[in-house]
């Protein structure tokens, strides 16, 4: 899989996450803006380009009530 098939599988991964719970983008930037001054332009710029911040992320998930949790593979 190249660079930009990866960013559009995360861009669309966190994006039906915050549709799933019944929030916007417009509504999740507000919500960033409040602590990290993030639009909702440069947000779904950083979604569509690769370059959103774990710590971005982290917040989302936080909005949304999701917890991200790393589990081993099993190969």
């Amino acid at each position: 899989m190249n660079k930009k098939d990866e960013r559009k599988i995360i861009k669309n991964e966190v994006k039906s996450y915050i549709i799933k719970e019944g929030f916007t983008m417009k509504k999740i930037a507000g919500l960033l803006d409040e602590e990290s001054k993030v639009a909702l332009q440069n947000l779904s710029n950083k979604l569509a380009r690769g370059t959103i911040k774990y710590s971005e992320i982290k917040q989302i998930a936080d909005i949304l009530g999701y917890e991200i949790k790393w589990e081993k593979k099993n190969n």
